[in-house]
């Protein structure tokens, strides 16, 4: 796997081992392609796997980048493709919905790629809407498979995309700038 674009552009990122299911590069870069210049904007990779949705943002400007994996056994590779990355990148080795219910921060892109088979997709976006972890203007990102659907609106997140990548869906949600604190 390689980075896509940025700074780091063709840099080799390792996959750790497990069950693992990459971005692919084309869905990749049309995400970054989406989003728009990221120079300076906090980014949370949740569902980490080898950590690099959370590089891919680091190369092209953002920062800091959090990533969030629960399984302790791919922190070893990860650390590794974070070994030669400048901007501020931390890995938090947990549960994504307990790292949720404890966040003390909020960000201005969310990246989610839950395990396809894994249910409760919904409840890490209730987690974000109710903690208002998105900043106002923010874009959150969900990865999901095409078998399933996901609402137009979760509390004050609202849908503004929608891109299909073969069997791959990926659902862009923004918290409204008129939206500025966070729904209790």
């Amino acid at each position: 796997m390689r980075i896509t674009g940025g700074k780091y552009r063709g840099r080799t990122v390792f996959c750790p081992p497990g069950v693992i299911r990459p971005a692919m590069d084309r869905m990749r870069t049309s995400l970054f392609s989406i989003l728009g210049p990221l120079e300076d904007l906090s980014f949370l990779d949740l569902f980490s796997g080898s950590g690099l949705v959370g590089l891919e943002a680091a190369s092209r400007g953002a920062a800091p980048v959090d990533l969030v994996e629960k399984d302790f056994g791919k922190k070893a590779v990860i650390l590794r493709n974070l070994s030669w990355v400048e901007e501020p990148v931390k890995l938090h080795l947990a549960d994504v919905k307990a790292f949720l219910k404890r966040a003390e921060r909020r960000w201005d892109v969310i990246y989610a790629d839950p395990p396809f088979p894994m249910s409760g997709k919904l409840e890490v976006l209730q987690l974000v809407a109710d903690r208002g972890l998105l900043v106002p203007g923010g874009s959150l990102l969900m990865h999901y498979p095409e078998e399933e659907t996901l609402p137009e609106t979760v509390g004050p997140l609202v849908r503004y995309d929608h891109r299909e990548y073969g069997r791959s869906h990926v659902v862009f949600f923004t918290r409204p700038l008129q939206d500025t604190e966070p729904q209790a």
